[in-house]
């Protein structure tokens, strides 16, 4: 596969991504795995060291070195379209996948990632299938100086493009990564203290250490409004049930990763507040009407996205009154599209939550879920159960036509534009252990959390 150098050097001026465990989260304790949500449980044996691809990053994450949008003398203005153009099929395919990937190191040996993917590593696995992404979760985290090598490993093995490696850091109840940040409180307690200040100053300082991870990409904040007390799996990691209160909380909190410059997901649309059945384990039915909708669950989403926010998440509900087919969230285009890209303006990347969550595998096989939610209007695909048959179902139905070139296109230039806005396409990230120690669990942020529960009450 070419380097990305090598594609914008064949296509000079003509105009020429990648992301990936799960980013809804759930009702677990901080770091710990879930059901559905949570990656798969390994059966194979791992093993291996943080060597070669997966060793720690000596330098500064100044020293990374150029892309060759910003370094080749022939790269067109519009790195976004140079890489497009200079993408197969295949590589686009890829692109919208963000699968779960086993091991502590780009080079750890796995019979899980064999079994899943075909290959033993999940560098090996990023290159197979030039994907867009990784998603990290407490399996994949042992040390600081482990993620960063984690992390660098990743980003060379994605070759073309660099990659979004996010991870589900929400703080309090949801922190995969609490084995080495600092532990922020969770939403409630920052929704009690009523500041916006304080919610955007935790997302700065949680963008922070993922940033200096290596981390680009946070499945946080949460938009949801608790309106049902015995909610199971929102709760807690709501700012609050008072539609005003979360809104202006969302809205601080998007505006606080970019600070960071750690992307920012809203979740889950349409809203998954007033539930009492889990999606990671069942399919969930939200009766609100429209004009409810309008009034309870919409206003953080709109929040969010006047604040700019990056991403947003879907939800694997069914809300009768917005879509009377019986889909859920995730897979209707009247929800996804007719609501959050055209009603509310959305221009940013949507995300589904993790196909492997039986919500949204009640109706339909892994390979046509992932379809359907392509065709509903999703971007990125998080997790599907059978990444096999999800991956050659989506590139199948390209080929047949069932997607479309442009759809597919779309998705790819909308993923794309997220890492031309984080930087990435204009300098391959490198994250440095040593700034990372620097950084993590800092007296700065130690102090930032401690006010928040003394303000909190």
């Amino acid at each position: 596969m070419d380097t990305v150098v090598g594609m914008l050097r064949r296509i000079g001026t003509a105009g020429c991504l990648a992301i990936a465990l799960t980013a809804c989260g759930g009702g677990a304790t901080a770091g710990a795995s879930q059901t559905g949500g949570a990656p798969p449980a390994a059966t194979g044996a791992t093993t291996g060291t943080p060597t070669g691809a997966g060793a720690a990053a000596s330098g500064p994450a100044s020293q990374a070195a150029p892309t060759p949008a910003q370094s080749s003398r022939q790269s067109p203005k519009d790195p976004v379209r140079a890489a497009l153009a200079g993408m197969s099929l295949e590589e686009k395919v890829g692109q919208l996948f963000m699968p779960v990937l086993y091991g502590t190191s780009a080079d750890t040996v796995s019979g899980e990632n064999q079994a899943r993917y075909g290959a033993q590593t999940p560098a090996k696995v990023v290159a197979k299938y030039h994907l867009g992404g990784v998603i990290l979760f407490p399996q994949n985290i042992k040390s600081a100086a482990q993620v960063v090598g984690l992390t660098n490993g990743l980003q060379r093995a994605a070759g073309d493009v660099p990659l979004l490696v996010g991870t589900d850091q929400e703080n309090g109840l949801v922190s995969r990564m609490s084995a080495v940040m600092t532990a922020f409180p969770g939403a409630s307690q920052i929704g009690a203290t009523n500041d916006p200040a304080l919610a955007r100053a935790v997302a700065r300082a949680t963008g922070e250490e993922l940033r200096a991870l290596g981390v680009n990409l946070d499945f946080a904040p949460v938009a949801d409004v608790n309106i049902d007390p015995r909610n199971p799996v929102i709760g807690k990691r709501a700012y609050g049930d008072d539609p005003a209160l979360v809104s202006k909380m969302v809205g601080a909190a998007v505006k606080g990763f970019a600070d960071a410059k750690v992307a920012a997901t809203a979740k889950h649309f349409p809203g998954h507040g007033d539930t009492r059945i889990d999606s990671h384990s069942g399919l969930p039915v939200i009766k609100h009407t429209k004009a409810q909708w309008e009034r309870l669950d919409a206003p953080p989403f709109r929040a969010a996205i006047g604040a700019g926010v990056d991403a947003v998440m879907s939800a694997h509900i069914v809300f009768p009154k917005l879509d009377p087919s019986g889909d859920p969230a995730t897979l209707s285009k009247p929800i996804l599209t007719g609501l959050l890209r055209q009603k509310l303006g959305f221009k940013g990347v949507i995300s589904t939550d993790a196909l492997n969550m039986e919500g949204v595998r009640k109706k339909y096989s892994d390979g046509e879920v992932a379809v359907r939610a392509v065709l509903a209007g999703a971007d990125l695909l998080l997790m599907p159960n059978d990444f096999g048959k999800a991956y050659q179902s989506v590139l199948g139905a390209v080929r047949s036509g069932r997607i479309s070139q442009q759809r597919l296109d779309e998705s790819v230039t909308r993923l794309l534009t997220l890492k031309q806005a984080k930087g990435l396409l204009d300098r391959r990230p490198v994250a440095s252990a040593e700034e990372a120690a620097r950084v993590l669990r800092s007296a700065e942020h130690r102090r930032l959390a401690a006010r928040v529960v003394s303000r909190a009450g």
